[in-house]
């Protein structure tokens, strides 16, 4: 069941309460058909508080929100007031409790989030009280978008293969999942095959504007536990990323608490040139505002160039926000949003209502200059925006296409301190022998016989009857796969190995999918192609896409260069790539080679594509198909010819690039209203017979069978409805001594992201997960993924912190200065251990086993990346009680706070460096007797000498809802503790 088919009482019904003069804000609206509904008027307000008038619109819808659920007890006179005289430049106090519509969930987020549901249920269960208390109270959301695999590719039936590995994978959790949606009222799910879940919630979920049992319309609001759910901003809906734990609040009746905050408005003027993309233009904005540091802020899209937009390129720049460091990067409704509901297929009805609300509310259009108050003000020019890509290492780092050769050739000498490789730029050009020979009885021959052709080829006895070997599977039927009908492969620094078309970001957008269709169509009447070794793969984000790719006759050219359809969902962009080769991945570490990933993705932090692919470049899905073509990123592709045609002429990227006329002439297939209409009807009537066959418990609560997939999550142990279990209980009145006689668990650098501290990716066979699930009897070829095993904590505690390229500073550096890779810290502890390199996951739970208390330091943007909840309840789970940093992203301190672990900012220019840590020191917090929000902070500092040494800090426990999350031990067992009295 989706949200266009639930109960329309989604948030809190309007409280007869209301005091005047809010009460008289209550009025009505017409429609077109002369259909009538009531709203809570935001102009009506505006005479009571005439600064309504220029509030950015984002702030008015959250505004509205908070008018509409006035209660006079949760939310207040006082919370209308304040944000109804937002100011552009205020220091930020005030805190807002916003009742959101509904909630949207991906499954890897969405399984524990389904597991801590049922840990209360159990709780609830085993405390005499009815599990029905726990309930969500909006419509939740779960598409099912992350566990795809491009383990077969290149071939026509590779998505059909694909989706059946999936499923043989991953039947515990989906049969988890058909428990949730039968326990659950107001919970459902989109079965695997549809699509990605932020190309789904723009297709089908959102609805402009709902309305109440008492005819109340109000608009749209939502969070989601993706961070590039902000993608639905691009139609005028208010909505970002949160952690899951912040989700389970949300969706269990509390409301969404953060402070009031800044609104960058970024004024677009002129239009884009020929030849430049969404994908261009979005790099260039991300380059833009990550340099303006909007972390924690709104940002609003105004002005002539956006007007121009077209409604996919809005969603594919509102899609980013996450990777330029904004809640939002929001859209105003306007015709265009209109013409893309009704292209998608919403109703008559349904259009007609949102345009009349929106109107009412005077909501509707995009803002002209000076019209509206902001607290700063970005401008772009779109005519500036140039072909670009991004990469190697962060989104934000974009570069001119023209560039792309000398940049990586500059970077392949650099330190890693520069975002460099460290290597000797005289092995550069170097060819390295990785393969030869042809298969033979469904083997490649011709190896060397040290080279093993593929790990876990004798077959052991899987797991479970439904958990069948995973990547190996893919290597083990290879030879039907255009990756082995070529002999004597070489590789080099700067080969592409992985060209992805995927991602949410881009496979929303039609003019760039029938961009890259084009190109295909002309390299291939040129003769080119894409050498076969290079794992090549098409992944959209909804079904539709290949339907307007085929009925545009383009679908066919893309298969003839290999990107044959892989599957529909979020792969290569998160690290579901499937595996190389095993003698690529030998020749690669071997020899220490920087090889090349090419994606149309949003992501391309080290180690998530691909843990041995070091150089990963966001590009648009042309360019992806051009850069397949050339093979090497070692090819200026201004200058450079991309290859030459079947006469041995050259082929320069000019003489097949599409122009924006021939695109346009074929835009007309993609919005077919009546297409979209029968694709998500089958969600409910035909969501395929692998999804059909899935069977799972039934009841009001689960009954946790034996699983490596699915455990009972430890957050609820010892949980008490009086609250003796928390923080509070702990430190009493006096908190002061916050953390005491810590140890440091790692000393960390700048931009330690959410891929680095929590589990993604695949699982090594001799990390701390792996040996668990060893000794579990799995099979390394059923080790499956880190995100497919997010339901079970002992592995995810084992593999937090434990990325194969997080470098933990306390480690001495090499001779060369360079600094060893991996989860590894000195355990600084007492006893046999005491001064030896251990996983940290093993050091965590000697100092937990000793009764340690562990910190960690770190320097700017720890947290950037996905709204990993993992990324904070590992931390926890690890015995770490801070976190103390140069700057915080906004997910992860959240995250931190709602799992109990205090965020702490150095202030100033003060850091773990300026104090000249080591890691051997111990370390005491002492925070404000009554955890005051923001409040000064002092961490003290012992010396192995016995001397000390203090520094303020800011406590980031930003909001008092925060501090009653902080003392409750959590905001998970806040939620339950206030369910259940």
């Amino acid at each position: 069941m989706n949200t266009a088919t639930k109960p329309a009482a989604r948030a809190a019904t309007p409280r007869s309460s209301a005091k005047p003069p809010l009460a008289t804000t209550r009025k009505r609206f017409r429609t077109a058909s002369g259909r009538t509904g009531q709203f809570y008027s935001l102009p009506e307000l505006a005479k009571i508080y005439p600064n309504v008038a220029r509030l950015p619109v984002s702030i008015r819808i959250v505004l509205e929100s908070v008018l509409r659920n006035h209660d006079g007890i949760r939310i207040t006179d006082a919370h209308v007031r304040q944000l109804a005289n937002w100011k552009p430049k205020a220091k930020r106090t005030d805190e807002i409790p916003f009742v959101l519509a509904r909630v949207v969930l991906q499954d890897f987020t969405g399984v524990p989030l389904l597991a801590d549901l049922a840990a209360m249920r159990s709780v609830a269960a085993s405390l005499g009280k009815s599990p029905e208390k726990i309930e969500p109270l909006v419509p939740v959301d779960l598409v099912v978008d992350h566990s795809i695999m491009v383990d077969y590719y290149g071939t026509k039936d590779a998505l059909d293969l694909n989706m059946k590995l999936e499923f043989q994978r991953n039947q515990e959790r989906y049969a988890f999942m058909k428990w949730g949606m039968q326990a659950f009222k107001t919970f459902g799910v989109v079965p695997p095959g549809f699509g990605i879940v932020h190309q789904v919630n723009l297709e089908f979920f959102a609805r402009g504007v709902h309305k109440t049992a008492e005819e109340v319309y109000y608009p749209d609001t939502l969070v989601g536990t993706d961070s590039h759910t902000t993608m639905i901003n691009g139609i005028g809906v208010v909505g970002w990323g949160v952690g899951g734990i912040e989700a389970e609040a949300a969706m269990l009746g509390q409301p969404l608490y953060f402070l009031t905050p800044d609104v960058v408005g970024f004024e677009l003027k002129g239009r884009l040139r020929e030849g430049v993309t969404a994908t261009d233009l979005v790099l260039t904005v991300t380059e833009i505002l990550r340099q303006q540091k909007v972390v924690g802020k709104f940002v609003e899209f105004f002005g002539e160039g956006t007007a121009s937009l077209t409604v996919p390129d809005r969603a594919t720049i509102a899609n980013m926000a996450p990777e330029y460091g904004a809640t939002m990067g929001f859209f105003p409704v306007d015709e265009k949003t209109l013409g893309y509901f009704e292209g998608t297929g919403r109703t008559k009805e349904e259009i007609e209502a949102f345009e009349a609300y929106f109107k009412a509310q005077k909501l509707f259009g995009v803002p002209k200059a000076g019209s509206i108050d902001y607290s700063q003000v970005v401008t772009l020019d779109l005519g500036d925006v140039t072909p670009s890509l991004a990469g190697p290492k962060r989104p934000q780092d974009r570069i001119e296409l023209g560039k792309v050769k000398s940049t990586f050739t500059e970077l392949f000498s650099k330190p890693p301190t520069e975002s460099g490789f460290n290597q000797d730029s005289e092995r550069l050009h170097a060819r390295y022998w990785a393969s030869g020979g042809d298969c033979v009885d469904g083997r490649p021959v011709g190896l060397p016989t040290d080279r093993p052709v593929a790990a876990g080829a004798e077959r052991n006895k899987a797991e479970m009857v439904a958990n069948k070997p995973s990547i190996d599977i893919a290597v083990e039927d290879s030879c039907s796969l255009p990756a082995h009908r070529e002999s004597d492969i070489t590789l080099g620094n700067g080969d592409v190995l992985i060209a992805a078309i995927t991602s949410c970001t881009n496979t929303s957008n039609p003019s760039v999918l029938l961009a890259a269709g084009l190109l295909a169509k002309k390299a291939v009447k040129k003769g080119l192609r894409v050498k076969p070794h290079i794992k090549t793969s098409l992944a959209p984000g909804s079904r539709i896409v290949t339907e307007y790719l085929e009925k545009a006759g383009l679908l066919k050219y893309l298969e003839k260069l290999g990107f044959d359809l892989a599957g529909y969902g979020c792969t290569t962009c998160i690290g579901n790539a499937g595996d190389l080769r095993p003698e690529f991945n030998e020749t690669i570490v071997k020899d220490d080679l920087v090889c090349a990933a090419v994606l149309s993705g949003n992501r391309n932090f080290e180690a998530r594509i691909h843990p041995n692919i070091k150089a990963n470049f966001l590009a648009s899905p042309p360019l992806v198909v051009a850069y397949a073509i050339a093979g090497t990123v070692l090819k200026d592709l201004m200058t450079e010819p991309v290859g030459q045609d079947d006469k041995g002429r050259d082929v320069y990227l000019g003489d097949i690039w599409p122009s924006s006329d021939e695109v346009y002439k074929l835009l007309k297939y993609a919005m077919n209203a009546k297409a979209f209409r029968k694709n998500y009807a089958k969600v409910r009537k035909e969501p395929g017979k692998l999804w059909e066959k899935i069977t799972g418990v039934a009841g009001e609560t689960y009954s946790w069978p034996t699983s490596t997939y699915i455990a009972e999550p430890p957050f609820f142990k010892d949980f008490s409805l009086d609250g003796s279990d928390t923080h509070s209980a702990a430190h009493g009145d006096q908190p002061g001594a916050a953390v005491a006689g810590a140890r440091i668990m790692a000393l960390f650098g700048d931009s330690i992201t959410t891929d680095h501290i929590s589990p993604a990716g695949s699982i090594k066979e001799s990390s701390p997960a792996g040996i668990w699930l060893k000794a579990h009897g799995v099979m390394k070829q059923d080790f499956n993924s880190y995100g497919s095993r997010r339901g079970n904590h002992e592995v995810m505690m084992r593999g937090t912190f434990a990325n194969v390229r997080i470098k933990n500073l306390m480690l001495p550096p090499a001779a060369d200065g360079s600094r060893e890779e991996g989860g590894l810290t000195l355990y600084q502890g007492d006893g046999a251990h005491k001064g030896q390199k251990l996983a940290i996951y093993d050091a965590a739970m000697q100092y937990i086993a000793d009764g340690l208390p562990t910190v960690i330091f770190a320097g700017e943007e720890y947290g950037t990346g996905s709204s990993r909840d993992w990324a904070a309840k590992g931390t926890q789970l690890l015995g770490i009680k801070a976190v103390v940093a140069r700057s915080f992203e906004r997910i992860h301190r959240s995250n931190l706070v709602g799992m109990g672990v205090i965020p702490l900012q150095f202030k100033g220019n003060d850091s773990w460096q300026s104090l000249q840590l080591d890691g051997s020191e111990t370390v005491d917090i002492l925070v404000h007797p009554e955890l005051k929000p923001q409040s000064d902070a002092i961490v003290r500092i012992t010396r192995t000498n016995g001397s000390t040494e203090e520094v303020t800090v800011t406590l980031r426990v930003d909001t008092p809802i925060e501090v009653d999350y902080y003392r409750a031990g959590g905001i998970l067992p806040y939620v339950l503790r206030q369910l259940l009295s």
